[in-house]
């Protein structure tokens, strides 16, 4: 978190969250740096589909076809928060953190992640092993290393 800011200060570049299996974990990161009110405009938690629709203007028909645990949902999230917070760039997870809600296609574990920005929308998906807790954690940190290998690259 501590380089993410860095790069993000550096290039003069905004950010806005959105989480759904982290619960605000990954803002948590982003706002523990001091001074990250220079480039973090804020996020959302949005756990629920029905949150999802409403704050973050995902269609209901997105939801249904692909699931709320998908790269459609993920990319959706990603841009909309970015349009919504009015910043460079949009980070989102959607994923199942368990330990219950994993299904044979979609296991626990799996987690979307999303990253958008002016001219592209980019999104990885990841299986992390673990409980609760390191599916979490993993996936905020992952979702760090998206964001700072974006930063170095442009």
């Amino acid at each position: 978190e501590d380089k993410v800011g860095e790069l993000l200060e550096k290039k003069g570049l905004s950010l806005s969250i959105a989480e759904s299996c982290t619960g605000g974990l990954l803002s948590y990161l982003i706002t523990s740096v001091p001074g990250s009110s220079k480039y973090f405009r804020g996020g959302i938690v949005a756990y629920s589909n029905q949150l999802k629709e409403k704050f973050l203007h995902i269609p209901k028909e997105i939801i249904e076809k692909f699931g709320s645990v998908s790269s459609e949902v993920a990319k959706s999230m990603a841009e909309e928060i970015r349009k919504n917070g009015e910043t460079d760039l949009g980070l989102a997870i959607t994923g199942i953190a368990g330990p219950g809600g994993g299904t044979k296609i979609k296991p626990v574990g799996l987690v979307y992640i999303a990253l958008a920005a002016p001219d592209e929308t980019e999104c990885k998906s990841f299986n992390i092993s673990g409980d609760r807790k390191i599916i979490r954690s993993q996936s905020a940190s992952k979702a760090l290393y998206i964001l700072r290998d974006y930063l170095k690259k442009i």
